[in-house]
């Protein structure tokens, strides 16, 4: 039996999930910044999902608390653009950001 590890920051994490439904599920790269890096134990990881809110929940999977926590309230970017709808198909390449709140100016 294997135990599993935490990635260091800047180690890639993979899962596989799949989706289910009629949409083939898309290869996603996310890229978590500050505190959701910070909390997930990784800054980049590969994703599965038909939707955005698929390829979170394969992101999420098995994350600790506080990392699904901090993604759950961060914004999302899609290939560089806002997005809220969680329901948007996702496209084999396409980039998911996972953008914290944040104070300052």
């Amino acid at each position: 039996m294997t135990t599993p590890t935490t990635p260091a920051p800047s180690e890639t994490r993979t899962t596989a999930t799949g989706a289910t439904g009629a949409t083939e599920a898309a290869t996603i790269t996310v890229r978590l910044f500050a505190g959701a890096a910070a909390a997930y134990g990784s800054d980049t990881a590969t994703v599965r999902g038909a939707t955005v809110a698929e390829a979170i929940r394969d992101l999420t999977a098995g994350a600790p608390a506080d990392a699904t926590t901090a993604i759950e309230r961060s914004s999302l970017l899609v290939n560089a653009v806002a997005c809220t709808d969680h329901s948007r198909v996702l496209a084999d390449g396409d980039r998911i950001d996972v953008l914290p709140p944040f104070a300052g100016g």
